[in-house]
């Protein structure tokens, strides 16, 4: 029983930090004001809905209960920097998608920690990884669009 609550508890992390991307994208979608950024996030919380979804429904086969509206700790302290950040920045399109970027990093970690849990079975292990390979692709769109913009120089 033990290693099924393991599995339970990874899942329950993963499920977290998606809600934690949710709250994230949805805030960030209401800071900016281009339609590019706002479709683009709006699409990473979809994302992240479809994949909490999916994880709730396993962690339920597994006899869990789903920790459905709760975020992470540190997800809750990057929002908080986020609002200081953003309200220090003027909303710029470099740094909002700097700080999304921060948040693409955490999720990629917490994948790749719940990898690392042995008692996984074949289908939650590929369930999970095909979750992170579709997050690095998030992450990476994102990184492409901040490497695009130019850090504004807030001395001048």
């Amino acid at each position: 029983m033990k290693t099924q609550d393991d599995i339970i508890q990874v899942l329950n992390d993963l499920l977290r930090i998606n809600n934690d991307r949710i709250e994230g994208y949805e805030k960030a979608s209401e800071e900016v004001f281009e339609f590019d950024l706002k479709t683009i996030f709006r699409g990473m919380a979809d994302e992240s809905r479809k994949y909490a979804s999916a994880l709730t429904r396993e962690i339920i086969k597994l006899g869990g209960a789903a920790d459905v509206n709760q975020t992470t700790t540190s997800g809750k302290i990057y929002r908080v920097w986020m609002d200081v950040k953003s309200k220090l920045s003027g909303n710029d399109r470099h740094s909002t998608l700097s700080l999304c970027e921060y948040g693409e990093d955490a999720a990629q970690a917490a994948y790749k920690e719940a990898l690392r849990h042995a008692e996984l079975t074949s289908p939650l292990r590929e369930l999970i990884l095909d979750q992170q390979i579709s997050l690095k692709a998030a992450h990476d769109t994102i990184k492409k669009y901040r490497d695009t913009e130019v850090e504004p120089n807030h001395y001048n």
